[in-house]
């Protein structure tokens, strides 16, 4: 057990781990029922795994470095197991000028590259592209107006 725990250890200083990485990982190094469970809360106690730190840094990692959606976030962490609580806390740590800021550059940029298609085309795949990355479709809307009715975009 305490050679699989320091496994462990080192698997969560390594960077920062959600509760099921852990205990999927505790199951690969052979470890069953109560050991994964103890191991978890050795690991909590010890301050190596801490759910909510991890909602905070996947965030904001998957914000700044793929600039994925809030939507897009949330999703992925749901399928972590995440809890909503540490979601919820998560999502916080995006601000909210940056978002906005990437959710007109992604539009722009996106936009940009249709130059050959129809106008009603050029927008449609303009949304559904945001859409995949998470974005709201509202922000989305409110992007694509601006880009249309700006004189000096075309």
């Amino acid at each position: 057990m305490s050679q699989a725990l320091e496994k462990l250890r080192q698997y969560c200083a390594y960077q920062e781990r959600c509760h099921s990485e852990v205990k999927y990982r505790a199951l690969e190094l052979g470890m069953r029922g109560n050991e994964v469970d103890e191991a978890i809360a050795a690991l909590i106690a010890d301050n190596f795994l801490n759910e909510e730190r991890f909602a905070k840094a996947y965030a904001g990692g998957k914000f700044r470095m793929k600039q994925w959606g809030r939507k897009k976030i949330q999703a992925s962490l749901k399928m972590k197991q995440v809890s909503s609580y540490c979601i919820k806390k998560g999502l916080q740590e995006i601000d909210e000028d940056d978002y906005l800021q990437v959710v007109l550059q992604q539009t722009e940029k996106k936009y940009q590259s249709l130059k050959g298609e129809i106008p009603l085309k050029r927008k449609y795949k303009t949304m559904q592209y945001l859409l995949q990355r998470g974005f709201e479709q509202e922000l989305i809307s409110e992007a694509l107006e601006q880009i249309v009715n700006n004189p000096d975009f075309k």
